[in-house]
């Protein structure tokens, strides 16, 4: 049956947007659904259905799975290449790579998560100059992504894994903060996605 894949109302989650485009490149049939956070829609019934009661979820039947690191793998295990998009890389090593640079994204950087949070990039939403713990996430981030990034994609292939850096980059780029020209043009094609672009066109205000 078609799966159900349940994400924040607002559309500025980075962890659903890569759920989000596992789906669509997978050209898997899905029927969105959204949960108001601000309004505590993740607690009562979600939560009774949702294991950790957050976005996003994937719903097949009876089978609810969350976290996008847990949702992108099954749909990889599940719909795997050839006849479906690959997600990660065929080298066993590149693929590794890519799973570590998306557990690093999801664990590391609060600072920078903390104070440029995904709505100053969606919305534009007003912030304050980073902080020093922000300062030094930021240098963090642009230290690995400048060792990583060597073409439009990481590893030769496009992977999801490029979606969510680019995502994260975006956190500093959207907000006029310094990013060398490299990285600005990777995240920028990245977003170009048309992947991307279905879920940048769902939120965009006006």
């Amino acid at each position: 049956m078609p799966f159900e894949l349940y994400v924040d109302s607002l559309f500025t989650s980075p962890y659903a947007l890569s759920a989000f485009v596992a789906l669509t490149e997978k050209r898997l049939p899905f029927t969105l659904k959204t949960v108001d956070l601000e309004a505590g829609e993740q607690r009562g019934d979600y939560a009774d259905r949702a294991l950790t009661a957050r976005v996003p979820a994937l719903v097949e039947g009876e089978f609810v799975l969350t976290e996008s690191s847990a949702i992108t793998e099954f749909l990889e295990d599940s719909f795997p290449p050839p006849e479906y998009l690959a997600l990660y890389p065929k080298d066993k090593r590149q693929r590794a790579q890519a799973r570590q640079v998306q557990a690093w994204l999801r664990s590391d950087l609060a600072p920078l998560r903390v104070e440029r949070d995904t709505e100053t990039v969606f919305f534009g939403k007003a912030c304050a100059p980073l902080t020093p713990a922000a300062q030094a996430a930021a240098a963090k981030l642009l230290h690995v992504a400048g060792q990583l990034v060597r073409g439009p994609n990481l590893f030769g292939d496009w992977c999801l894994a490029d979606v969510d850096l680019a995502t994260m980059l975006q956190r500093l780029i959207a907000n006029g903060d310094p990013v060398p020209q490299a990285l600005k043009d990777y995240a920028a094609g990245q977003w170009r996605r048309p992947s991307v672009r279905q879920w940048l066109e769902r939120h965009q205000p006006g």
